[in-house]
């Protein structure tokens, strides 16, 4: 393949695998919201990870009443390597290092089984800790906030 055509694939939303390079037409295709399910799903396993972070549109998304599982999670697909970048709020009192590091493991592990694909790079962004209390109060706050909207 020509380094132009290797060029313009970098980012795309799909890996395409030759599971049997003797089959000429035959190929698998992964979309790169498919790997981004994956690692919200492993995310929200690992002891000490509160969550994503989406930003602004995310909040606003899920205050709606819509879940995004991809919220705070960006994938890019280079052929068949792959590049993870993660938003995430720890829990208070967790070692922020160790919390990361277990969940680029369990991350790079379960992509690489499950897609077969190699996990070039894992950026994780800790955006915010989770205080204990806070979440319930503001909780509380919101369906105060709702009431009067709805009467």
């Amino acid at each position: 393949m020509s380094e132009e055509k290797k060029g313009k694939k970098t980012g795309t939303e799909e890996a395409v695998l030759k599971p049997d390079p003797e089959k000429e037409g035959d190929s698998i295709r992964i979309s790169s919201e498919v790997i981004a399910v994956i690692t919200s799903i492993i995310s929200s396993d690992i002891p000490g990870v509160a969550g994503m972070s989406g930003g602004v549109v995310g909040g606003i998304a899920e205050r709606l009443g819509r879940k995004d599982m991809t919220r705070g999670i960006k994938v890019q697909v280079d052929e068949d390597k792959v590049s993870i970048d993660l938003n995430i709020i720890v829990e208070y009192g967790v070692s922020i290092v160790d919390a990361t590091d277990k969940l680029k493991k369990e991350i790079r592990g379960s992509v690489e089984k499950t897609t077969g694909l190699k996990v070039e790079t894992i950026n994780i962004n800790v955006q915010g800790i989770s205080v204990p209390g806070e979440e319930e109060e503001e909780e509380e706050k919101g369906k105060k906030e709702e009431k009067p909207a709805k009467e």
